[in-house]
């Protein structure tokens, strides 16, 4: 399987409006980073993770062809923001008309619903985005074509939000903590995409990179990718330097192999 960076980048995006430091005027395009995102590829099936703002910017980037479900982690603007730009992949064969299945855990999905009532009501207007909503609970695996998903919960502050298992590898963004109860769903990951916001300055409801390091070495992962940083996490370059030497900055438009 492929896993794609879309976009490694906090709410606000790098570089930041209005902001003149050395990583927002940097030429180096490993700082240039849009919202967090993710793309799952096999022969068969293309899943995204999260469709928040830049969504439409990130899948120019790709080669086009169909999505076949769409994982949420969260409400929050800068995770969904994007789903109305899922309209050109419900017509790539046009006039043949697709659904793209979106799974989303119960409060999320009755969230996406108020914020974007047209998506979601049974009477599609041409020209809408045709999207199935399907309510997921935690801890049960399903299957997207060929694509096997778990989702598990974490805590972005005091709101619980979704991680998800795929193969040997976990996806975990806008974490701060984790329940006891659901390490045993990161058993034998190999390849661990966590969120990483900064390097110093506490945040109420982020991981640091320290708190970062920690938690992927009680992970045991063997390789480990930082995502949502903000321009504050510094250069590129310079911050790679300050990393042990299994743990990466992720960048947009990586992509690496895991099983």
């Amino acid at each position: 399987m492929l896993f794609t960076f879309l976009g490694t980048g906090t709410s606000g995006g790098v570089p930041s409006i209005g902001c003149q430091c050395e990583v927002c005027t940097s030429n180096d395009p490993r700082d240039n980073r849009l919202r967090t995102s993710a793309m799952i590829e096999t022969d068969n099936t293309r899943v995204i993770i999260d469709c928040g703002p830049d969504f439409r910017q990130q899948m120019l980037r790709v080669p086009f062809r169909k999505i076949d479900g769409v994982l949420i982690t969260h409400i929050h603007y800068d995770h969904v923001a994007g789903m109305d730009d899922l309209r050109p992949f419900c017509s790539i064969d046009y006039p043949k008309l697709y659904d793209i299945d979106i799974f989303a855990d119960k409060n999320t999905a009755s969230a996406l619903k108020q914020s974007l009532p047209y998506c979601f009501h049974e009477n599609h207007y041409p020209g809408i985005p045709r999207l199935l909503l399907h309510e997921i609970p935690p801890h049960r695996s399903f299957l997207i074509g060929d694509i096997e998903v778990t989702p598990f919960i974490v805590m972005h502050g005091k709101m619980p939000i979704l991680a998800y298992r795929i193969g040997n590898l976990a996806y975990i963004t806008d974490m701060k903590t984790i329940p006891a109860e659901e390490m045993k769903y990161l058993d034998g990951v190999d390849t661990l995409v966590v969120n990483a916001l900064r390097f110093k300055k506490e945040h109420h409801s982020h991981q640091l990179v320290d708190d970062a390091i920690l938690f992927a070495q009680q992970v045991g992962a063997r390789r480990t990718f930082l995502v949502h940083g903000s321009h504050d996490i510094g250069l590129h370059a310079e911050s790679s330097k300050r990393l042990p030497a299994n743990i990466n900055l992720a960048y947009d438009g990586l992509t690496i192999d895991f099983e």
